[in-house]
């Protein structure tokens, strides 16, 4: 018979518990007038006492004494415990177990050192606790649990345990993490449809690339492996295989722990079309609306996300007339010999339900209030599923949390009554956006903005943002609150401070601009919102060097400094699946500005639109238009200083940022009162990324221009004026929000253009 170490550590315990019993073995019965306690350092004596099952005043015996030893080894902090008796005096002598002083990792690269620490206390090991081997070699077999699971196989886990004084022992564990297991070799095997090659597409594991290094794809984990094969199995159900199985999947690790072959078995089966749907079961009397709901057809091939899709609309039906726990089943009858299949949809609404206590989860910074107001389901009213999922997706919206999810609980004695509980994952909603452009003229131009949408967890947001640009220096800052009323109209102070300079010398001439304003934003419907506010800004030109004329003749006729009163309206519309990431929606923006008040007399208005297409799974197009118009009121010449400008990031890429329009006589870009750009582009995997939709690549084509007759100058505004230009870039979500780098190429430029091959921006998605 043969033991492993482990049985042979614990027999030789039992063996040692056994003799050391004895020595309390073959005493007479006597009561105890006396206990003492020997040999302890750092455990309470009464730590002691109360483990122990005999009290002064007891009838000592062989049997209690046994007891005894038994419930001292059972604490864990001994190492050794005898039962010594002088007279009627029982003496306890005890040896303590070491003490875990300090726990240290050598040559950890993989994982953070408080990673470790804390995967180390779950099995028992930490600072303070009790020495013991049997929990050193499970802390061993957990380190090189944590290696797996990183694909690490090679790891080797060293633990050296120095003595120190006071009976504590300081632990070591030396790592060797080695090479990780790569994926060198994945078959599927059994396919005579689709070729390996297409199916292979479909995983997020591969055998490697150039990008490897950052995408990790060809590293194993057995999670990924289940979530590809979900993948490979919904592509055929979804194209009529009904019967697709996975027969087997086998993992197999090469002698040199670094390289991993995967082979996955399938059966296809026969190809199903669907011949008919039926209803089954109680509809509520509305079958009508439920066919509606029914997305699947006869005639075409049987595809499970339909059929999911349908289900799950089914549900979703039942759920907007109270009906939490309604259950709708798909089964299909297969006819093999002709391959069709009839689906029969079997329901059950079950009952009508209330909606008692909404709980919100997962909230340790974000304030209940900011998530409950963002519910439509109300307390004690019935169960709405369309509100719920309405609810989940404005607190979603919202931007402060990873995930949302709403979970729906039974009341224990009330059939009638469900509990939903929102679950939330926060995440960092600080936003930080850099910009930068170079050219050989004005050298380096930075910007930087910080935002805070959810400040201190009230759902308020604080801005600040500042330009360094030699042309245009910015100093703005705002806040916002969401709920200003409580039916979600918004409030927003903004207070700027901008001057705009050609140059550094300050013998040059200035455009100076202070102002302040506030605006509210009415909800109308959930992607619609109105937006109005005032303001009031002050503009000064400062005179200096090239002046430009257009300028002079400004101030000439309304002097240097002038102040306007703006009102400011607008509207916006926003249903894209992502502000960061989108493929798919539509956003719009119309915003009005007009002062009929003061030195200023104008009225300029801006139109956006902007359209996602998802052309397949990996790749989508994207529409962004842009339009402004400015013109004056009262009489008066529109202001110089409200005029649009066009070039770089978010207009014509490839020039110089706010050097397109209109120049006066001395060169210098004034800008003009009519504004246009259109940008289009293909965003698509980055090459060696695999189906990683946080790092793209895309290509573009813009169009745009600035002009319009301003205060009587004859400035050209046609389309001649145009600009054109095309490119590449790539477009990665990083840690402090969305970077876009673009190489651009100026196809239709005209002499004094100034050029910017390259450009990137932090924090912004066109």
């Amino acid at each position: 018979m043969q033991f492993d170490s482990f049985h042979l550590k614990m027999l030789s315990k039992l063996v040692a518990l056994t003799l050391v019993a004895q020595s309390a073995w073959a005493v007479d019965p006597f009561t105890v007038r006396d206990i003492r306690i020997e040999g302890l350092q750092r455990v309470e004596p009464g730590t002691v006492f109360v483990s122990m099952p005999v009290r002064v005043g007891d009838l000592y015996n062989d049997d209690k004494g046994s007891a005894t030893i038994r419930s001292l080894f059972g604490l864990g902090l001994f190492k050794d415990v005898r039962l010594e008796v002088n007279g009627d005096v029982l003496v306890v002598v005890v040896e303590e177990r070491p003490t875990v002083a300090n726990v240290e990792f050598v040559g950890t690269k993989e994982f953070d050192k408080d990673v470790l620490v804390k995967s180390l206390r779950d099995v028992g090991l930490s600072d303070g606790r009790p020495f013991d081997k049997a929990q050193l070699d499970r802390a061993e077999q957990e380190l090189k649990r944590q290696y797996i699971n990183r694909s690490l196989y090679a790891a080797q886990v060293v633990t050296t345990v120095t003595p120190i004084e006071r009976n504590r022992v300081n632990l070591t564990f030396t790592v060797i993490e080695g090479e990780p297991a790569k994926i060198s070799e994945i078959h599927i095997v059994g396919n005579k449809v689709f070729d390996e090659p297409t199916l292979r597409k479909l995983f997020d594991l591969d055998t490697g690339g150039w990008l490897s290094w950052y995408t990790k794809s060809n590293r194993y984990s057995r999670a990924k492996l289940n979530a590809d094969i979900e993948t490979l199995r919904s592509y055929y159900l979804t194209r009529g295989y009904l019967e697709f199985q996975v027969d087997s999947t086998q993992v197999s690790i090469l002698p040199n722990k670094t390289d991993i072959g995967i082979t996955i078995n399938v059966s296809e089966g026969e190809r199903f079309v669907v011949s008919s749907i039926k209803l089954a079961g109680n509809y509520l009397g509305k079958d009508d609306e439920f066919k509606s709901l029914v997305t699947i057809r006869p005639g075409q091939a049987f595809n499970a996300d339909e059929v999911a899709k349908t289900t799950k609309a089914f549900t979703d039906y039942f759920g907007n007339f109270g009906y939490a726990f309604a259950r709708v089943e798909s089964k299909p009858e297969i006819d093999r010999v002709n391959n069709r299949v009839a689906l029969v949809l079997q329901a059950n609404p079950s009952r009508r339900a209330y909606v008692r206590n909404i709980n919100v989860a997962g909230n340790t910074r974000t304030r209940d209030v900011v998530v409950r107001r963002e519910f439509r389901q109300l307390e004690a009213s019935w169960y709405d599923g369309d509100k719920i999922r309405l609810s989940r997706d404005r607190v979603d919206r919202l931007g402060y949390f990873g995930d949302v999810a709403i979970e729906t609980q039974e009341v224990p004695g009330s059939p009638d009554q469900v509990d939903l509980t929102i679950n939330v994952t926060e995440k960092p909603t600080g936003s930080l956006s850099l910009g930068a452009g170079f050219s050989s003229g004005d050298g380096l131009g930075l910007s930087f903005g910080l935002k805070q949408e959810n400040a201190f967890g009230s759902g308020n947001s604080l801005g600040v943002q500042l330009n360094t640009s030699k042309v245009n220096r910015v100093v703005v800052f705002n806040t916002t609150d969401p709920y200003f009323t409580e039916d979600g109209v918004s409030r927003t102070y903004d207070l700027y401070h901008k001057t705009s300079s050609p140059y550094q010398d300050q013998n040059y001439y200035q455009l100076v601009t202070s102002g302040l304003g506030v605006r509210f934003g009415v909800p109308f419907t959930e992607i619609d919102t109105v937006f109005f506010g005032a303001g009031l800004e002050r503009t000064t030109i400062v005179p200096g060097t090239l002046l430009p004329t257009s300028y002079q003749v400004y101030a000439n006729e309304y002097g240097y400094t002038s102040t306007a009163v703006p009102f400011t309206a607008g509207w916006a519309r926003d249903s894209r699946d992502s502000s960061l990431a989108p493929t798919q929606g539509r956003f719009q923006r119309v915003n009005g500005e007009w002062s009929f008040a003061g030195d200023a007399k104008y009225l300029r208005t801006t139109y956006q639109f902007q359209q996602y297409v998802p052309l397949s799974k990996q790749y989508t197009a994207a529409l962004n238009a842009e339009v402004g118009v400015g013109s004056a009121s009262g009489g008066r010449s529109f202001p110089v200083f409200k005029s649009f400008y066009g070039g770089g990031l978010g207009s014509v890429r490839g020039f110089e940022q706010g050097s397109l329009g209109p120049k006066d006589v001395s060169g210098t870009v004034v800008g003009g009162s009519r504004k246009l750009n259109v940008n289009m582009e293909v965003l698509a995997p980055f090459p060696g990324a695999g189906n990683d939709r946080t790092l793209r690549m895309y290509g573009f084509f813009d169009v745009g221009m600035v002009g319009g007759p301003d205060g009587g100058l004859a400035i050209n505004a046609d389309a001649s004026s145009l600009r054109s230009s095309v490119g590449v870039g790539i477009s990665w979500i990083s840690p402090v929000g969305p970077l876009r780098l673009a190489f651009a190429k100026a196809l239709r430029k005209f002499d004094g253009d100034r050029i910017q091959s390259m450009q990137f921006q932090i924090g912004t998605s066109f």
